[in-house]
């Protein structure tokens, strides 16, 4: 009897062993994966920041895009008016020879 006893003894020291290297472990790995976390964070801090300078380059294009529109505008304005310079002095021109000939 005392022989189980002791052969008890020794499974549930062994046991409580056991449980603490495990306990050991788990408090590791909590630790590492804390560490993983703040990694994480730090990285999600850098994504938030390098959006805003997107955004930020966003806005300016919206206002380059805007005035390039406006000198398409204007080059297709003056375009028409050199286009019908050109037309008028062509007629001007036939007619100067139509009328001497």
């Amino acid at each position: 009897m005392s022989e189980q006893s002791q052969g008890l003894l020794q499974v549930r020291d062994a046991l409580h062993s056991l449980e603490q290297r495990i306990d050991a472990r788990f408090e590791g790995h909590d630790h590492r994966f804390e560490s993983i976390d703040h990694r994480f964070d730090a990285i999600d801090r850098r994504f938030e920041a390098i959006d805003r300078r997107f955004e930020t380059v966003d806005r300016r294009f919206d206002g380059v895009d805007h005035r390039i529109d406006r000198l398409d505008d204007k080059m297709s304005r003056q375009f028409l008016w050199l286009v019908g310079l050109q037309v008028t002095t062509l007629i001007a021109v036939v007619s100067a020879l139509l009328a001497r000939g």
